[in-house]
């Protein structure tokens, strides 16, 4: 073999070795970006999958167990971002920005300023409608002050302190203030009209406070709260006015009846039962014998009055004195108030009642009396 041929052979076997090496090099490359690409489209799918769980998580309630309502004040001119801050704060959405984003997918808009009671178990479906809607102008969480039917002053006394800044002893000083007074008697004349003549009556607002649920903010003076009260008492008496002043009883009167009336019945129509019975006796000038006014002029609660209790030296002891009392022996309920004023028509001077059943009796005379107190006072 000539030098030349030599050359030509190892040249091509060179060029064979060098297209193997490209071959196997180019393979591997191949395998690589496909390895890549795989990778890389894994991770798009993982990516997109997560995000979709992620979104879909954030629109869904917080808790659906937790149903309590939580406060939160929406203040006029609140962006969207203010608003899911304020939501997102108080634990009532998952995630700010998704609750964004909603929103504008939605497209919604003119969200309202205001008080709003929301709840962790709500969608943001729910709390979109809510905020569409409109909030409360006032908080829900302002302080309350409840007047109970059959509450009396120093038990309202009581309840002021419990729920606002004040004492029960400020309470009780205000109320017993005669520049105050004045300014109320100035203010509701035909509501005082009365009570400015009564005698020995040991609290003059007593039974002029109405039992109702009293806002008690901040701002408000004491004064001011209990001037509501009064003014409430008025409002509801408004409409009776008239009727009394055709009646035989004044306001005072009226007031004072029903204060026993709450106490000593529990449905309407008993309460006007007991108020006739009251009034016959009145009109017979016997002695309304109530243990109200007993536990009223001992001042104090008891689940039986003994006989001792009955000689307490009061004016409001009914057992030693005849009429219906100085004034009011509590708060009474507008339903007692219409007893005492549109009494039933009876020939009854006598009732019992069963502590247990609430059931009424009544009788006309002593010795029937006595009988349906055997039967359902003493029957134990």
């Amino acid at each position: 073999m000539s030098k030349k041929e030599r050359f030509r052979t190892e040249f091509i076997y060179e060029n064979d070795e060098l297209r193997a090496i490209r071959k196997k090099e180019s393979k591997i490359t191949r395998n690589i970006v496909r390895f890549f690409a795989l990778i890389f489209t894994v991770v798009i799918l993982c990516g997109g999958a997560y995000g979709y769980y992620y979104v879909s998580k954030s629109l869904k309630p917080v808790d659906v167990k937790q149903t309590q309502t939580v406060e939160v004040e929406i203040p006029t001119g609140s962006s969207v971002k203010q608003i899911a801050k304020i939501l997102e704060d108080n634990k009532l959405i998952r995630n700010a920005k998704i609750f964004n984003f909603y929103i504008k997918f939605k497209n919604v808009a003119g969200f309202k300023a205001g008080f709003y009671q929301l709840s962790p178990s709500m969608d943001l479906d729910q709390i979109l409608g809510q905020l569409a809607d409109g909030g409360k102008d006032k908080s829900a969480n302002v302080a309350k002050v409840v007047v109970r039917e059959g509450e009396t002053l120093t038990g309202i006394a009581e309840e002021v302190e419990k729920s606002t800044k004040y004492s029960k002893d400020d309470f009780m000083n205000k109320v017993q203030e005669q520049a105050f007074i004045d300014q109320l008697v100035q203010k509701f004349p035909r509501l005082f009209k009365d009570a400015q003549k009564a005698k020995n009556v040991r609290y003059f607002l007593e039974g002029y406070l109405f039992p109702a649920t009293y806002d008690a903010d901040e701002s408000k003076t004491l004064q001011m709260i209990i001037e509501e009260m009064v003014a409430k008492t008025d409002s509801v008496l408004s409409k009776y006015y008239a009727k009394i002043s055709q009646g035989d009883y004044n306001v005072h009167e009226i007031l004072t009846m029903a204060s026993l009336l709450e106490k000593e019945g529990y449905k309407l129509e008993d309460r006007q039962k007991i108020a006739s019975v009251f009034y016959n006796r009145l009109q017979k000038n016997m002695m309304l014998q109530t243990d109200i006014s007993v536990l009223y002029a001992l001042g104090e609660h008891k689940e039986v009055v003994t006989l001792k209790d009955l000689e307490v030296n009061s004016p409001y002891n009914l057992y030693r004195n005849r009429g219906m009392g100085p004034g009011p022996f509590n708060s009474p309920s507008e339903e007692a108030i219409l007893a005492a004023i549109d009494p039933a028509q009876t020939d009854y001077e006598y009732f019992v009642a069963d502590v247990q059943t609430k059931e009424v009796y009544f009788a006309k005379t002593y010795e029937e009396h006595l009988a349906l107190k055997a039967k359902y006072v003493d029957k134990e």
